[in-house]
């Protein structure tokens, strides 16, 4: 609450006091502390109780840092082969380097670092949960990181009613990235503006600095971990402000005869039938990239597939690849590449849906016949669908084959 939170850092507050101590404890002839070393530290925190501590230096985005708190991949080959040893993982290291990399990696601490780095806290679970094992763990993402970042769901709803920071969140979702200034410090009473939105997503570890554009620093979600995390937020936002509501063991179940069966058809019927009965959700399903984010949030709910949006192939760009995670299910049996068409409602359907499922089939025969795509199509049955939407409402779904 604001006025516990300014109880606290104002004033006479506690936690502002704590800070003056410390300062004071720095200073005079019997100071009894020399140097000090804070870390978990927001910035919101930082700006509010600057005063009371404006003896420290923040050091948050120097890029000689950026190795300091993280695992670089030799790092980590080293701790694995370590384990793999002393006969604690029975697989070889290299093995699960690729899984590491997708889920736990690709962190960096600042736009002018180079290296990228493991998170620790992640690291630290697969080894647990994946001693003495010779498959991979059957839960790749450890539940009490959704606790920690739980926190921020209050960010995206303002009276049950989502705010801005959902829609941000929700365009970040739907490219995997936004080009920004990370805010060195702000005051609680400006964390709902946007910009430091997405500021405070970087500090909690859910964007990181991939490169530059047009002289702003890319933020990019790191990997598959924070993605699923995201994807559970947007949920998360539809049913805390009434929007949405799914059951959620039904849809995985769908899903699952999606991943084993080959029986698509349920899960987007069952999808759309929802969205039909719901009506409040409608009012945010305008667009086909909004379209594409709300169907991809619920393909998130399972471990069967990988979901990559815009994934490119074939000479150009799949909307959605479920890449079936071979990995973790071997004896998985198919996977989808799904090519999604969007019409406004005040078009007219009939005249234009034959010309977009048309382009939509030669599109997906397209990525079908892409290498990669077939290095997957070795082992399982790749199936290519087409979506179409006239507004919030599915009007047209179909299946493809390769050639």
């Amino acid at each position: 609450g604001e006025t516990a939170y300014r109880d606290l850092t104002h004033g006479a507050g506690f936690f502002r006091y704590f800070f003056n101590l410390l300062k004071g404890a720095t200073s005079g002839t019997m100071s009894g502390i020399a140097r000090m070393f804070i870390t978990g530290v927001s910035p919101i925190t930082m700006d509010d109780v600057t005063s009371g501590f404006n003896i420290g230096a923040n050091i948050s985005l120097h890029p000689e840092f950026n190795t300091l708190l993280g695992l670089t991949e030799d790092e980590l080959l080293g701790m694995l082969t370590d384990y793999h040893t002393a006969g604690l993982l029975p697989a070889d290291p290299a093995t699960y380097l690729p899984v590491m990399r997708e889920w736990y990696g690709r962190y960096r601490f600042s736009d002018e670092a180079q290296a990228y780095l493991y998170n620790t806290d992640m690291v630290w679970y697969f080894v647990k949960e994946a001693q003495g094992r010779e498959t991979l763990p059957p839960h790749l993402l450890d539940q009490n990181i959704r606790t920690d970042y739980g926190k921020l769901r209050h960010l995206l709803t303002v009276d049950r009613r989502l705010n801005g920071n959902f829609s941000r969140l929700r365009e970040i979702l739907e490219t995997g990235e936004t080009a920004a200034n990370v805010a060195v410090s702000f005051p609680v009473e400006q964390l709902t503006n946007e910009s430091n939105f997405v500021s405070l997503l970087y500090y909690m570890g859910l964007l990181t600095f991939d490169g530059v554009r047009q002289g702003l620093p890319v933020l990019r979600i790191p990997n598959l971990t924070v993605r699923e995390l995201l994807y559970g937020f947007l949920r998360d936002g539809y049913r805390d402000a009434d929007i949405f509501r799914l059951d959620l063991g039904r849809l995985a179940g769908m899903l699952g005869q999606m991943a084993y069966r080959g029986e698509w058809p349920p899960f987007f019927d069952f999808l759309a039938e929802q969205v039909k009965q719901q009506t409040s959700v409608r009012d945010y399903l305008g667009g086909e990239k909004v379209i594409q984010g709300f169907l991809l949030a619920y393909l998130n709910v399972t471990y069967f597939f990988i979901p990559w949006s815009e994934r490119e192939m074939g000479g150009g760009f799949a909307d959605i690849y479920l890449e079936p995670f071979l990995a973790r299910y071997p004896d998985i049996q198919y996977g989808y590449l799904i090519e999604l068409k969007y019409l406004p409602r005040s078009e007219d359907k009939e005249a234009r849906l034959p010309a977009l499922i048309a382009e939509a089939e030669a599109q997906l025969r397209r990525y079908l016949a892409d290498e990669r795509v077939q290095k997957v199509a070795a082992r399982v049955t790749l199936k290519g669908v087409v979506l179409v939407y006239h507004g919030w409402e599915l009007v047209y779904r179909g299946e493809v084959r390769g050639e």
